[in-house]
């Protein structure tokens, strides 16, 4: 959904930048004067805010407030107010609500504020001869509405993406953690019941045993063939009890299907999860993997505008269990690991395993634990 209005944004906003130079073009191509001065020096405004502005949106993605977002807007401001100072026509001034609306996008409340100032006041200075002063009043006013109507857009939509990215991040915190709770709850019921099987039926069918066998003892033909049978029962049935106790105990838990919890229904990025069938962890080995994903999952959404997530559990070739995990996003050089990160590197080394990252081609992470 973000990703399709995201392109519908931008072919709205290369149509706009466009449609711009087509009422000067028209009236130029009827042999009539568009602009105030040469036309050339306009056109060449016009191509460099084109410029500016595809140079906006295209790199200040990655490093939003950053100084390429800065430098970007400065100079879309510098050639949209030259542009309206040299068109003859007032339709120009749709290009400085564009650039407050590209400013609220990419810059803190206070610049965008300024730029909105800024542009505001130059609407009046092409007015015509004899114009009064109401009326330069009025325009003025029209267009900074429109520019504070656009900016207030801008933060509304932001917001609403903020809100919607810190949702997948906590609903994505909370089916791990249910993920990890329903396993300890299914463990220590499965504990319960090995230890009173154990216990209670394991400690009368050896009761039951030796009493069988001390009948068998007094017991006289044909009597006693029947107790000898019985004796054999009661061993064989002891004997399942104890291979039930230990099959409960030793029981694998269920890493796929935890897993698949923790990013069903996630809208952003898409998860593409493979874990091998043939893998099986105990209960911490499977806990530290909720863990990773858990953390490997809200980074992506937190940090990278990626629309895919790549997430494959298999074994390795030394016999390790391994997640690796790859986003498609456009990656950085700029990498600290935070606490998330730290945490799940510790995390794996107190189980003999260990953590990579790789942040410069997408986010890759590779994290190795030894099987059990």
């Amino acid at each position: 959904m973000e990703s399709r209005s995201d392109v519908v944004a931008s072919v709205v906003l290369a149509g706009v930048v466009l449609l711009v130079g087509a009422p000067v073009a028209i009236t130029q191509a009827g042999g009539e004067s568009a602009t105030h001065g040469p036309w050339w020096v306009w056109w060449l405004c016009y191509a460099a805010y084109i410029a500016c502005t595809m140079a906006t949106v295209w790199t200040a993605e990655a490093e939003r407030t950053g100084p390429g977002a800065r430098l970007g807007v400065t100079a879309m401001t510098a050639t949209g107010v030259v542009l309206y100072l040299l068109g003859a026509q007032g339709w120009t001034a749709i290009l400085l609500v564009l650039t407050a609306a590209i400013a609220a996008h990419y810059l803190p409340p206070v610049p965008v504020l300024a730029v909105v100032a800024l542009q505001t006041l130059v609407i009046p200075m092409p007015s015509v001869p004899g114009a009064p002063a109401w009326e330069l009043i009025l325009g003025a006013a029209i267009y900074g509405g429109l520019q504070m109507l656009s900016v207030a857009a801008v933060w509304v939509q932001l917001r609403e993406t903020a809100i919607r990215r810190e949702l997948a991040v906590a609903n994505t915190e909370l089916r791990a953690t249910t993920a990890l709770l329903a396993e300890s709850s299914r463990t220590a019921e499965r504990l319960r019941i090995s230890r009173e099987l154990h216990d209670v039926i394991g400690h009368q069918l050896t009761a039951l045993t030796l009493e069988l066998e001390v009948a068998g003892h007094h017991a006289e033909p044909p009597a006693r063939e029947h107790v000898v049978r019985a004796r054999g029962l009661a061993k064989d049935l002891l004997g399942d009890v104890r291979s039930t106790v230990g099959g409960l105990r030793e029981r694998q838990p269920p890493l796929r299907s935890a897993l698949e919890l923790v990013v069903a229904d996630l809208p952003r990025p898409r998860v593409h999860l493979t874990v091998d069938e043939d893998l099986h962890l105990d209960e911490e080995q499977t806990a530290a993997f909720i863990r990773c994903l858990q953390e490997v999952v809200t980074n992506t959404i937190r940090h990278s505008s990626a629309e895919n997530l790549w997430i494959d559990v298999t074994y390795g070739d030394e016999g390790e269990a391994i997640l690796a995990a790859q986003d498609d996003g456009s990656g950085t050089t700029a990498f600290a690991a935070g606490n998330g990160l730290a945490g799940m590197r510790e995390r794996f080394e107190q189980l003999g395993g260990r953590v990579a990252f790789d942040p410069t081609d997408g986010f890759v992470v590779d994290a190795r634990i030894p099987a059990r």
